[in-house]
């Protein structure tokens, strides 16, 4: 039961990001820095394809995947159009990834040498951790998606 919750909340969120950037009015409307902040919607929408890509998808999935955390804050790697394509991509290796666990693996401690969090971290604490997180930035990205068309309405 815990791996369908948390394929299901998962699928749930990464759709409702995809949405988010969808609903950005324009390109550049992705990269403006609000006063006081420091990340743009696209750089954390980058940040989580990045996280994500890492933690679930080739660490869980076995899926092959090269990160580059400091350019999905300092540099535009994707268009808005990219980045929809990256989190259609997404949603299914992370959801294959969770689904294809044992209650055994989930139960079983995340690789150290890739995430050292928690003293005892098990994938399920990690997979939590990330859906938290996940959860977190996409509130930022509504956030500013809204602050972004209340200024420049479509």
């Amino acid at each position: 039961m815990e791996k369908e919750i948390i394929t299901l909340l998962f699928e749930r969120d990464l759709k409702k990001l995809r949405e988010e950037i969808e609903k950005y009015p324009t390109e550049e409307s992705l990269w403006v820095q609000l006063p006081g902040t420091i990340n743009t919607g696209g750089n954390l929408c980058q940040h989580l394809i990045g996280n994500l890509s890492t933690y679930v998808g080739l660490t869980l999935g076995n899926v092959p995947y090269v990160r580059n955390r400091d350019a999905e804050f300092a540099r535009r790697l994707f268009t808005k159009t990219e980045l929809i394509g990256e989190l259609d991509k997404l949603l299914p290796v992370v959801v294959k990834s969770v689904s294809d666990l044992s209650d055994t693996q989930l139960a079983s401690g995340y690789p150290r040498n890739v995430l050292d969090m928690f003293e005892n971290q098990t994938t399920a604490l990690v997979l939590i951790h990330l859906l938290t997180h996940l959860s977190y930035h996409l509130g930022q990205i509504n956030y500013h998606r809204r602050w972004i068309t209340a200024v420049n309405p479509e």
